[in-house]
């Protein structure tokens, strides 16, 4: 991205759209909310996008090197439950994921992080052909992951702070 105000505009202008696309046609604007994550992630994370398409991950940590994947999600009611993130590309080469909740209105509210180890486990351990092929629901990352960004709080202490001590 050569200039990151643009950039900024422009997500901007499609979080306004996709949520107004929802409430007109009462079903989301495909993609739409992957592009707003990868975006969100980036900024509030300090990491950096990747250089390829066919990476297999879409950001690198650049404190630590770790190359993650990026998730979104977006909860339009949060009394449903039962959400499901995409399925995990476990044959690639990543070393974490990382999990973008937006609201209504594709603002993120909270970003969680799970390593891959820990999401291997849950994949290799599960009973359904869905889990086994990387498919996890929003709750389960939740527990396997950890909270690491929040609209109230900002940056969480632990993997991604760097001022940790």
């Amino acid at each position: 991205m050569s200039n990151p105000y643009a950039a900024d505009k422009l997500i901007a202008q499609a979080r306004q759209l996709a949520a107004e696309y929802r409430r007109t046609m009462g079903k989301p604007l495909p993609g739409i909310s992957n592009e707003i994550a990868e975006h969100d992630a980036v900024r509030l994370l300090g990491l950096e996008p990747k250089a390829g398409p066919d990476a297999g991950w879409d950001a690198i940590d650049p404190e630590s090197g770790r190359r993650v994947q990026i998730k979104s999600r977006t909860i339009f009611d949060e009394t449903k439950g039962g959400e499901r993130i995409g399925q995990l590309k476990m044959q690639q080469n990543w070393d974490a994921v990382i999990l973008v909740l937006m609201d209504e209105d594709y603002e993120p509210y909270e970003i969680y992080e799970a390593r891959r180890e820990d999401l291997a486990e849950v994949v290799e351990g599960a009973n359904s052909n869905r889990a086994k092929r990387g498919a996890m629901s929003v709750a389960r990352f939740k527990i396997v992951g950890e909270l690491v960004w929040d609209r109230v709080n900002g940056r969480s202490r632990g993997v991604w702070d760097n001022q940790a001590s």
